[in-house]
């Protein structure tokens, strides 16, 4: 099967509707049919066929508030993640700048998980070899499905908390003049296509619910990606607040320390390099127990649900659509309306990153841990971790002595990376990421004169 090597523009993942309506026609007829096509590649967008972003607003019923909790689906996305969607825009533009190179270049994917399936997935559909480098615990549906998609890959342990053994060990691999990295956590193609692409999808999804306004955009930082869609809210509704969402058992941004937990693909123990500090309103901690609790509820669908008042096709069509960083999101998001007491013309918008499709061993793992559980007891812990979510653990970063704090742990954790003071100073003004967007426009043309 012949690559393809150059697919869509940002504009185009953001506006599907101005791909050619032949291409348009043809990547949804194989987003289900042949998800190795390379065409899959006009399938990036969060928009369905007919061009709405996919979507669910939560029942009031589950969510246990008058505000109206809209969540974004990644699940819709070619290799069922909208991770996929930065790794393509970082590959992407190494090929438009030349500094990656088909037939010659081996792409290196450092994750802990959806982004580097998303290497994978873009690296077949594109015609470039990949390693993807993930922690040793990652878990078995990840490893199955970057195996499925022929990437090699590299399960790294170490001491050092979080991604730095992983980053520690992509520079070594950078050694080699062959490999090059799509380091999600540094370079900026992640952070344009997230202001672009999902910050306007984002305030898209508002616009029919509610007063059409976002009151709080809340998400976990995973590489720092998707919160930059915060930014682009910022501009629409300069009253919204961000909220970042990390796990309580590694409280990195709102305390400094780290730890383990079960929440992958976030909470990394970093403050990434590629996360604008300046548009950070608030860090929210929430328990990673409660949201491997919340998946399991919600994937019992009606037989639990409706005992809390969920209408029962409602409860059944939740079925799958969230992973275990979702449900942090969702619980998050609950939190926050609790916080700014929203009302019910109020949105908070958040993120699915992908679907239930990986995340069976982890409900596996909870039955292990919970050999009594029955119905009984998920109705329960139904009430408490939906209903019973409290506003506390909440920290605000909109003083100047807070934002000095991310600064700093910004400062040690690239530092040592090789990125110098002064490049990170630049990082405190609003300037620089705005000049870092703009590079969108330039992209586009550069992309559309090259697929010529």
């Amino acid at each position: 099967m012949k690559a393809i090597p150059f697919g869509p523009t940002y504009e185009e993942m953001l506006y599907p509707d101005r791909v050619s309506p032949d291409i348009r026609s043809q990547a949804l007829n194989k987003l289900s049919d042949d998800e190795f096509d390379p065409i899959n590649l006009f399938n990036i967008t969060w928009k369905n066929g007919g061009n709405k972003v996919r979507k669910v607003v939560l029942p009031r019923e589950l969510t246990g508030v008058e505000a109206n909790i809209i969540v974004l689906l990644g699940k819709y996305f070619p290799s069922g993640s909208h991770k996929v969607g930065p790794a393509y825009a970082t590959l992407m533009e190494g090929c438009v700048d030349g500094e990656i190179l088909p037939g010659r270049n081996t792409i290196l994917g450092p994750s802990s998980g959806n982004f580097g399936i998303g290497v994978a997935y873009i690296c077949r559909l594109m015609g470039y070899e990949s390693i993807i480098i993930v922690p040793a615990a990652m878990t078995r549906e990840r490893v199955e499905r970057i195996k499925k998609y022929e990437a090699g890959l590299e399960r790294v342990s170490g001491e050092e908390a979080g991604m730095r053994s992983i980053l520690k060990r992509t520079r070594e691999l950078m050694k080699n003049p062959v490999n090059r990295a799509l380091a999600q956590f540094e370079l900026l193609p992640n952070y344009r296509f997230h202001r672009y692409v999902t910050g306007h999808s984002v305030v898209e999804a508002a616009q029919e619910t509610g007063n059409g306004k976002i009151a709080c955009f809340a998400v976990a930082p995973g590489s720092a990606g998707t919160i930059a869609a915060g930014d682009h809210v910022k501009s629409v509704f300069p009253e919204a607040v961000v909220a970042a969402l990390e796990p309580f058992e590694c409280p990195t941004l709102s305390r400094g320390l780290g730890g383990a937990h079960r929440i992958e693909g976030i909470g990394d123990n970093l403050c990434n390099l590629i996360h604008n500090l300046l548009t950070t309103d608030y860090v929210v901690l929430v328990h990673d127990d409660d949201c491997v609790k919340g998946l399991k509820i919600i994937q019992e669908g009606a037989q639990i649900l409706t005992r809390m008042g969920v209408d029962s096709n409602l409860a059944q069509s939740l079925v799958n659509l969230f992973g275990v960083s979702g449900i942090c999101n969702i619980l998050g998001s609950i939190k926050m309306a609790k916080y700014l007491h929203l009302g019910p013309e109020d949105n908070v918008v958040t993120i699915s990153t992908d679907g239930f499709d990986r995340y069976s061993s982890v409900l596996e793992d909870l039955a292990a841990r919970n050999p009594g559980m029955d119905n009984t007891m998920l109705e329960q812990w139904g009430e408490e971790i939906f209903w019973g979510l409290d506003s506390e653990q909440i920290f605000d970063f909109r003083a100047q002595e807070a934002k000095n704090h991310l600064f700093k742990l910004k400062e040690k954790d690239w530092v040592p990376f090789g990125y110098s003071l002064d490049y990170l100073e630049t990082m405190k003004e609003m300037k620089f990421w705005d000049r870092e967007y703009e590079r969108v426009i330039e992209y586009d043309k550069r992309i559309k004169e090259l697929r010529k």
